[in-house]
C-alpha cells in the first residue's frame, strides 16, 4: 500500500464514499508522524507508511486501497525532552485519539512508559507495537431507525446506572448478555425503568478506558469508567462475546428510544488514562504532549492535576476543543445518545489563566451547535483547580448536580443539623445558585446518593465508610457523608432499626421527588442495594457494586414508583418557572405554614430547633393544590389543616399502598388537626 495526499479534514481514519480511508492526525510539534498498518487482531505491525503532507499541523494523507476494519496506529518523531513539555518517542504506538473502535487492552506494562523505568528523563527505546492499543476503521453507521423521545423539562426523572453492574446479576437477562450493552436493552430491564417512572438512563462512562497500573497491580480495575483513553468508542468490554461495540451500543440506545426514554452518558474529558510524568503513553502523550495537555508553566515535565488524576487536558487551547465537540456530536448523530453528564465540568471552562468562566470557548461552543445544542448537557460542578465550586456557576442551557441539595437532605432528616429556611430553599429549586441568566428550577439535578458516595440503604446502615477492599487503607472516598446507622452499624436483624431505616428510605426518596428541580436515583436504591458500606467502590467489579436483583425489596420499588406517579399527577412538583416572591392577583403560589396552619413569620424560619412546617403548592387555574407536610422532628407533632376538602395520597410512615381518602373523616383529631409522626 501507498499513501496519497489526502485532506487535513475530518480528523480520524474516514471511509470515503469512493473508497479509500483518509486519515489526519493533529500534531504540529511532531517532525515526521507514520501511520503503522497491522494484522486483523492487532497483533503484527505489517508496514510503516510516512505521511508527508502536514497542513496547518495536521499531518495527512490517503490509503486508495484501504477498507474498514484495517487495524493501524501511529508513530510520531519528535524531540525527547520533558523538562520543555516535549516527549515524542517513535518507538511508543500510538492510539489515534479518533479511533471509533479500539483494539487491545492496556494492562500496565512498563513497555507502555515512554521513558526508561525508573529513569523519567531518558526516552525508552524499545518498541510496544505487539501489545499496543490501535484503531480499526469502521464505516458509518445507517441512519438511527428510532425516533428520539422529547422529554419536557419538567417530566424528566433521571436514574444513574452502571452498564455492567445494573445487569450482571438479573435473572432475567440471559447469561452471556449480562453485563453487556445488550443486556440493559433486554425487555425486563427496561420494564423496571418504566414502571419506577423513569425518563432519562443516565450511563455511568462507556468511553474506551485503561485502568490504572497502581490498581491492575492490586488485581482491580477503574470499575466506575473514569479513565478514560479512547474518547470517540464504546468501551468494547461491555459488548457481547464477539460482538461489536459500536453496533451493540447503538442498539441499545434504539432501544431506550423505543421505550420512550432518553440516554445519556458520563463523558469524562478532564483528564486521560495516561495519568501523571511517570505513566504510559497511550496516545495524546505521544502525538503532541505540551498541546493536550495543561503543563505546569514552572516545571512542564509536570502536569497541572486539577482532576485529581494526574492530569488535565486544556480546554484553552482549541484543538483539545475541537477533539471533544467532534466526540459529543459522534456520540450524538451516530450513536444515537440524548445527552452527557461531565465529569469535572469546571476543567471545560477554564481559560489560560486556569481560572473559571462561563463563556469560556468549549460552554460557549456548546450552546451554538446545531447538534449539541439541543442535547441535555449536565455539569458536575465541581473539581479541584482554582476555585473549583461552581455550583450555579454554569450558563443557561446547561444542568448541574447539586450537591447542596443532596447534603441539606441528609443533615435535615438523618441529624436535624439544617433549619427550615435551608430546607425549603432546597425545595423550591435552590434558587440562590439557579435563579439567575434566565435559568430555570430544572437546572438543579437533585438527589440523595449517586454512584460517589454512600447508596441509600448504606447512608441508613452506617456511619463510618468500610473502603479497606479498595486497597487504600481505608483513607479513600468521602469522610463527612451525613449518613445515620439507627443505631447499629450494618446490617442486623432488629426490626426495630430495620422499621426506622425502612422509613427515613421512603422519606428521602418523597423529599427528593417533591422538590422543585430535575429528581435524579442512583439504580439499585429502590431495591434495598448494599454496598456493604463502601463509599467509594470505584474499583469494585464485583458483588459489591452488581445489584442482586433477587433480594430487591418489593415494598420500596412499589413506593418509588407511586411516588414518580404521584410527581407526574401533582403539575405544581413539575413546575419550570420560579414561583413568584410577590405573585400578581389569581397567580399560584408557594405557601410556607407553621404546623399550626398560620402564614410562617420570621421568627419562625429562626427557630433552629423546629423542624416540622407545611408547604402549599397552589395550582394553575382548574387544578388542585397541593399540601406537603413535614416533620423532621423527634416525636409525632400535630397539623391544623387549611380549609377544604384534602385528600391523603401519600405517608412515608406507611408501607403499603393506598387509595388516596378524605382526611375530613380519617385520622383527625380534633376535627382538623392531623398527626404526622417523625422519620425514627
Amino acid at each position: 500500500m501507498s499513501l496519497l495526499a489526502g485532506r487535513p479534514h475530518p480528523l480520524g481514519a474516514t471511509l470515503l464514499p469512493g473508497g479509500g480511508v483518509n486519515f489526519a492526525l493533529v500534531a504540529p510539534r511532531a517532525e515526521a508522524v507514520e501511520l503503522c498498518l497491522f494484522d486483523a487482531e492487532g497483533r503484527h505491525e505489517q508496514q510503516r507508511l510516512k505521511l508527508a503532507h502536514c497542513t496547518d499541523g495536521v499531518w495527512h494523507g490517503l490509503l486508495p486501497a484501504a477498507r474498514a476494519g484495517l487495524v493501524y496506529g501511529w508513530r510520531v518523531h519528535g524531540p525527547w525532552a520533558p523538562h520543555e513539555g516535549q516527549r515524542f518517542n517513535p518507538a511508543k504506538l500510538l492510539l489515534d485519539p479518533y479511533a471509533r473502535e479500539v483494539v487491545g487492552q492496556y494492562r500496565g506494562e512498563d513497555l507502555f512508559l515512554g521513558h526508561v523505568p525508573g529513569q523519567p528523563e531518558v526516552r525508552d527505546t524499545r518498541d510496544n507495537a505487539a501489545i499496543a492499543l490501535k484503531a480499526r476503521v469502521t464505516a458509518p453507521l445507517p441512519p438511527l431507525a428510532v425516533p428520539r423521545p422529547r422529554i419536557a423539562a419538567g417530566e424528566r426523572v433521571l436514574y444513574e446506572l452502571h452498564p455492567k453492574g445494573h445487569t450482571m446479576l438479573h435473572p432475567a437477562v440471559p447469561p452471556e448478555h449480562r453485563g453487556r450493552y445488550a443486556g440493559l436493552a433486554q425487555p425486563a430491564v427496561l420494564d423496571h425503568l418504566h414502571r419506577l417512572g423513569v425518563t432519562t438512563l443516565s450511563l455511568m462512562p462507556v468511553q474506551h478506558r485503561a485502568d490504572e497500573e497502581r490498581l491492575q497491580k492490586l488485581g482491580l480495575a477503574n470499575y466506575w469508567g473514569y479513565s478514560p483513553i479512547g474518547w470517540f468508542a464504546p468501551e468494547a468490554r461491555y459488548a457481547s462475546e464477539g460482538g461489536s461495540p459500536v453496533a451493540e451500543f447503538r442498539a441499545l440506545a434504539e432501544a431506550v428510544h423505543a421505550r420512550g426514554m432518553e440516554l445519556v452518558i458520563d463523558v469524562v474529558f478532564n483528564h486521560s488514562a495516561e495519568t501523571d510524568e511517570l505513566g504510559p503513553t497511550l496516545s495524546l502523550r505521544g502525538i503532541d504532549n505540551a498541546l493536550y495537555y495543561r503543563l505546569r508553566a514552572d516545571a512542564p515535565a509536570f502536569y497541572e492535576n486539577w482532576s485529581g488524576c494526574g492530569n488535565c487536558l486544556d480546554f484553552s487551547e482549541p484543538r483539545v476543543v475541537q477533539l471533544a465537540m467532534d466526540a459529543l456530536r459522534h456520540w450524538v448523530t451516530e450513536l444515537g445518545v440524548d445527552g452527557f453528564r461531565f465529569d469535572l465540568g469546571p476543567m471545560l471552562g477554564r481559560g489560560t489563566d486556569g481560572g473559571f468562566d462561563a463563556r469560556a470557548p468549549f460552554l460557549a461552543a456548546c450552546l451554538q451547535d446545531p447538534v449539541l445544542s439541543q442535547a441535555l448537557l449536565i455539569a458536575e460542578p465541581w473539581d479541584i483547580g482554582p476555585g473549583g465550586y461552581q455550583l450555579g456557576a454554569f450558563p443557561p442551557g446547561w444542568l448541574e448536580w447539586n450537591d447542596r441539595f443532596r447534603d441539606t437532605q441528609r443533615a435535615f432528616w438523618l441529624h436535624r443539623a439544617v433549619g427550615r429556611g435551608e430546607f425549603a430553599h432546597r425545595l423550591a429549586g435552590s434558587s440562590g445558585e439557579f435563579h439567575h441568566d434566565g435559568r430555570a428550577p430544572t437546572a438543579s439535578v437533585n438527589f440523595i446518593t449517586a454512584h460517589d458516595g454512600f447508596n441509600l440503604r448504606d447512608l441508613l446502615s452506617y456511619n463510618e465508610r468500610h473502603n479497606l477492599a479498595n486497597g487504600e487503607q481505608g483513607r479513600d472516598g468521602h469522610a463527612h457523608n451525613l449518613s445515620h446507622n439507627q443505631g447499629v452499624e450494618g446490617d442486623t436483624d432488629d426490626a426495630a432499626v430495620l422499621a426506622r431505616r425502612r422509613r427515613l428510605a421512603r422519606t428521602l426518596l418523597a423529599a427528593l421527588m417533591c422538590a422543585q428541580g430535575t429528581p435524579m436515583l442512583l439504580a439499585g436504591d429502590e431495591l434495598g442495594h448494599s454496598q456493604g458500606g463502601n463509599n467509594n467502590a470505584y474499583c469494585q467489579d464485583n458483588e459489591t457494586t452488581w445489584i442482586d436483583w433477587t433480594r430487591a425489596d418489593a415494598a420500596l420499588v412499589d413506593f418509588t414508583a407511586r411516588l414518580t406517579a404521584l410527581r407526574r399527577r401533582a403539575a405544581p412538583l413539575r413546575r419550570t418557572r420560579w414561583w413568584p416572591a410577590e405573585p400578581a392577583a389569581n397567580e399560584p403560589r408557594l405557601r410556607w405554614l407553621a404546623p399550626e396552619g398560620r402564614p410562617m413569620e420570621p421568627a419562625d424560619w429562626e427557630r433552629g430547633q423546629a423542624h416540622a412546617m407545611a408547604v402549599r403548592f397552589e395550582g394553575e387555574a382548574g387544578e388542585g393544590d397541593w399540601l406537603l407536610l413535614v416533620n423532621a422532628g423527634d416525636g409525632p407533632a400535630p397539623f391544623v389543616l387549611p380549609p377544604g376538602d384534602w385528600h391523603l395520597h401519600l405517608a412515608t410512615d406507611d408501607e403499603t399502598p393506598t387509595a388516596p381518602r378524605n382526611l375530613s373523616t380519617h385520622e383527625t383529631v380534633p376535627s382538623g388537626t392531623l398527626w404526622l409522626a417523625g422519620p425514627a
